[in-house]
């Protein structure tokens, strides 16, 4: 899973990078050669895999990872072409983390994220309209030269060139937001979104915002004080976020939200001495979560032996568990559930 991290000039959007991945300690962040990004890893911690691992005593454990990017801002006076470079990373992007001011600025500018929000909305949609219309001027120019274009891809452009010339973002629109034929595409307004309001450290309120697209899910993260406690021991953490009322890390609370935003489930596997945790779109069949582990299992593929993690649990070793009758044989077409643990049987 990548997110992508944006926000207006002044938002925050450094500051809330560095609360999310400063959580973990900095552990796995990859410091990256382009001047213009900063990318880091970090893993999804799961008290289930914390289970597993009593359980099965493995020498390794592998979690889950997020993938952060983080463009950096145009410099002051850049080219339109610019703008479109930093666009074109969040591209690669599975969904889009919107980060609002929520705060005076430095000038004592009263924050507006209703305002910030639409404008950079705008923008979103202005460039997917300007990657639409050029593709249906290689299609009108193909057309010229006698080649005959893809149908079902002509007319979803020209669907997404309306939707977009009417100021809507392609994600208020499932039928075009799911199309096959525009996978190739990846519209920065098709993408998933979560909003990041920015607070002050003692402010924990959302933004009073009467025109806030429904679709889109808001939480607030009060980003100097969160980035403070990030870099702290875990005792000097935990009396901090007590103090400010904070559950958990703003790292933890983006990740179940993304998970959410995403509509993702995880499953484990056990093998060759190693617990694993695997991310899938909710709904995957069971010879698509056999393809996330390896290629190879996928075409393969003979059953699941299917035990769900509550199970395992309650009786504490995949042996009890089947003689309880929780474990079973599953073909391709079912359909797998979070928290299932899954051996996959195959032969190539």
């Amino acid at each position: 899973m990548k997110l992508g991290i944006m926000g207006l000039p002044g938002s925050g959007r450094s500051t809330i990078f560095e609360a999310l991945t400063g959580a973990r300690g900095g552990e796995g962040v990859q410091k990256e050669a382009r001047a213009d990004q900063r990318i880091s890893t970090v893993k999804v911690v799961d008290e289930r895999v914390a289970v597993l691992e009593e359980i099965f005593k493995p020498k390794k454990t592998t979690y889950a990872q997020v993938e952060y990017l983080l463009p950096s801002d145009p410099k002051a006076g850049s080219s339109p072409k610019s703008d479109s470079m930093i666009w074109n990373q969040m591209r690669v992007c599975d969904a889009l983390i919107h980060v609002l001011r929520n705060f005076p600025s430095l000038g004592g500018l009263p924050a507006t994220p209703s305002e910030d929000f639409w404008n950079l909305e705008e923008n979103l949609i202005l460039d997917d309209l300007a990657v639409a219309e050029k593709r249906l001027e290689r299609i009108d120019t193909d057309k010229k030269k006698g080649k005959k274009p893809d149908e079902d891809e002509h007319a979803a452009i020209r669907a997404c060139r309306e939707h977009l010339e009417k100021g809507l973002p392609l994600r208020a629109s499932p039928e075009l937001r799911a199309a096959p034929s525009l996978r190739g595409f990846t519209f920065l307004s098709a993408k998933p979104q979560l909003l990041i309001s920015n607070n002050d450290d003692e402010d924990e309120s959302t933004p009073d915002w009467k025109d806030r697209p429904e679709d889109l899910d808001i939480m607030v993260v009060r980003g100097r004080i969160e980035r403070e406690i990030a870099g702290m021991s875990m005792e000097e953490a935990a009396e901090f976020l007590e103090a400010y009322h904070i559950d958990r890390s703003a790292l933890d609370r983006v990740i179940r939200r993304s998970y959410r935003l995403l509509d993702l489930i995880s499953f484990f596997t056990v093998l060759n001495d190693e617990v694993r945790a695997w991310t899938i779109p909710a709904g995957s069949h069971a010879i698509e979560a056999a393809g996330a582990v390896h290629t190879d299992m996928q075409r393969g593929f003979i059953r699941a032996e299917v035990l769900p993690f509550e199970d395992l649990k309650e009786y504490g070793s995949v042996q009890e568990a089947k003689k309880a009758g929780h474990v079973s044989l599953e073909g391709k077409d079912y359909q797998v559930r979070d928290g299932d643990i899954i051996n996959f049987r195959f032969n190539i």
